[in-house]
């Protein structure tokens, strides 16, 4: 498994390290690996699959899945 650094992780999203920590404590960004009490770093395949997962071909797709989540949630 490869590990990213989180300045590296961040300038191959094209986001500030500032942006992963957010979404660290949102839940929203990508799975990251505790290495120790201040440092955290992203394995390649992780961030790929993450991105993979919010890759949509138009925008409706994107709408749709939102909805379909949404849904889930309120049941």
């Amino acid at each position: 498994m490869t590990l990213l650094k989180e300045k590296q992780a961040a300038e191959r999203l094209g986001v500030s390290r500032r942006t992963l920590q957010r979404w660290r404590l949102s839940g929203d960004g990508p799975p990251f690996v505790r290495i120790g009490p201040r440092r955290v770093a992203y394995a390649e395949a992780a961030l790929a699959a993450w991105c993979e997962r919010r890759t949509f071909h138009h925008r409706a797709a994107e709408v749709a899945r939102r909805n379909s989540a949404e849904g889930e949630r309120a049941a």
